[in-house]
């Protein structure tokens, strides 16, 4: 009998009310790289909202790993906030999951700061300097995720997410096209898993079973020469005999050169132009469709991906990616999947589970038109939900 999605289920030592994850959006909320009022509100809706677990994004490993300064960064001055985060959504009655991770060549060298590290020195396609990690950086990053996620189960936190897709710096170094090194770090499949593989591992034993552990992983990087099923698959069979994941969550594109692949529909170039400074505000006017084409979107795109890594593994798979309708999910389970993550329908609905258990919902409201991604840099949101800062009611279609 197939799983049935309003019912209690498992995930590795914690007990969530139901099967829908929220999956990790980067808040923009914190401008002083902590916790804030406005971040434990973005929470608290999407817990009362009836989700079984929410996810906290991004907590930085690192001060350098820091996608940008307002970025949280796990360290002692942030702990009495996430505890107090974490509060709250336990007392909405969902879990709670910190996405855990460092940027690598996804960084913000400018505002961090300091250089961003690449498996491979190079340039970004934004034409940022990337510094190829040395072995001694290896070394004090993978420190840095036994300290990170020590924290976290202080915090409160009942699971950890590991950042391993979107061509942070552990999906770059799984990346044939970013990881060119000679060393034990690069070259063939279980070489460029080194270092993946042994922060898992870092991590597992740092929270013991206290904490679910699980990876966010990529599929495919969505770019030329990037990592492709073919690999991908056979990443999850050697974290799958590792033993030290709950679960993985199944992803897709890159953060450095192609967003739109894990989004899927219409590319908001206008808005996400509007961002930029002036002096990068031209050249983007006349080749960011380059960085931001755009792709049908699909319901559940990346279902049949997901399918080949479910006939592949035997542990529990989370589907992410496009899913916004009850029957979605229930077809995800039928299929074996454990859980399903979503994101941009709970932005636009963080109530949409409870209407989906009352019976008065059957599909989100999300029209995915992607004007939410902009929003990153000043809180993230829907824009066609009304609220502080929203747009007058004859801009926002």
């Amino acid at each position: 009998m197939p799983a049935q999605v309003f019912e209690p289920a498992k995930l590795g030592p914690v007990t969530l009310r139901n099967r829908i994850i929220k999956a990790a959006t980067f808040e923009g909320v914190m401008p002083d790289g902590l916790v804030s009022d406005k971040l434990v509100d973005f929470h608290r809706q999407v817990a009362s909202g009836g989700v079984g677990m929410t996810t906290v994004a991004y907590l930085a490993v690192s001060p350098e790993g820091r996608t940008d300064k307002r970025c949280i960064w796990l360290r002692p001055e942030a702990l009495d906030g996430l505890r107090r985060l974490t509060d709250e959504i336990h007392r909405h009655g969902a879990a709670a999951a910190a996405q855990i991770g460092h940027a690598g060549p996804v960084a913000n060298s400018r505002s961090n700061g300091a250089p961003s590290l690449a498996p491979s020195s190079g340039f970004s396609p934004m034409g940022t300097r990337l510094r190829g990690a040395t072995e001694k950086d290896i070394n004090r990053i993978t420190e840095d995720y036994g300290r990170g996620a020590t924290m976290a189960l202080e915090a409160g936190f009942d699971c950890i997410e590991i950042h391993i897709g979107h061509n942070y710096l552990l999906s770059a170094f799984l990346s044939p096209k970013l990881n060119r090194r000679s060393d034990r770090f690069g070259g063939d499949l279980e070489n460029r898993a080194r270092f993946p593989r042994r922060v898992v591992e870092v991590v597992r034993h740092a929270v013991g079973d206290r904490m679910a552990v699980t990876a966010k992983l990529n599929m495919s990087d969505g770019v030329p020469g990037g990592l492709w099923l073919d690999e991908s698959i056979e990443i999850g069979r050697l974290l799958e005999s590792d033993g030290y994941l709950d679960a993985l969550e199944l992803t897709g594109g890159s953060s450095l050169a192609n967003p739109m692949y894990l989004f899927r529909g219409e590319a908001p170039l206008q808005e996400f132009g509007a961002t930029l400074s002036p002096a990068l505000r031209l050249g983007f006017r006349f080749f960011g469709h380059r960085f931001l084409p755009s792709y049908p979107f699909e319901e559940a795109f990346f279902l049949p991906y997901a399918r080949q890594f479910r006939h592949a593994l035997t542990m529990p798979l989370i589907l992410l990616g496009g899913v916004n309708r009850l029957d979605t999910i229930e077809h995800a389970l039928s299929e074996n999947f454990t859980f399903v993550a979503m994101a941009r329908a709970l932005l636009r609905e963080p109530d949409l589970v409870d209407k989906m258990r009352a019976g008065t919902s059957t599909e989100s409201l999300c029209i995915h038109c992607n004007k939410c991604m902009p929003t990153i840099y000043r809180g993230t949101r829907c824009v066609l939900v009304p609220g502080p800062g929203a747009p007058p009611e004859r801009d926002r279609h």
